[in-house]
């Protein structure tokens, strides 16, 4: 696998690369991120598909957005990690978990999504625009403003 960011699951099973900087890169604080994260968030960093390469096999477990868009997320079968997801209302893009690159800190956070849905306890980044919900327009919007 070669690529200016690279990464994988815990098991080593599934490996990605990709070149591209990220169009953005979200902290998301919604109740399925939390969930699928075990922790307060994720963070996500949106990927054209065209530049993604993945080698091993994943595992997709879909479920609508507040959109109702439907988000596919990829995981591990033997480890469990989540490694990438996509929304099928934004075709052509790949949101990779920052969590699961070999250097996570290759890409920071550019904005905060669900931030009304953050535990009390999380610490939201006061440097970054910080939105209650998802904005208005939907995650496309904010590709836009960004």
């Amino acid at each position: 696998m070669s690529g200016m960011y690279e990464g994988g699951c815990l098991c080593g099973g599934v490996r990605y690369g990709f070149n591209a900087a990220p169009k953005i890169t979200a902290d998301c604080y919604c109740v399925d991120c939390r969930k699928s994260s075990g922790t307060s968030h994720c963070t996500h960093a949106a990927v054209p598909l065209d530049d993604f390469v993945v080698e091993g096999t994943l595992k997709f477990y879909d479920r609508p957005a507040d959109s109702g868009n439907v988000v596919s997320r990829g995981f591990c079968p033997e480890c469990g990690s989540p490694v990438y997801s996509t929304n099928d209302g934004l075709p052509g893009l790949v949101f990779v978990r920052v969590s699961s690159l070999d250097n996570p800190t290759t890409v920071a956070p550019m904005i905060t999504v669900y931030a009304s849905r953050a535990p009390g306890w999380a610490r939201l980044d006061p440097d970054n625009p910080s939105f209650p919900e998802m904005p208005d327009g939907g995650a496309q919007q904010a590709l836009s403003e960004n």
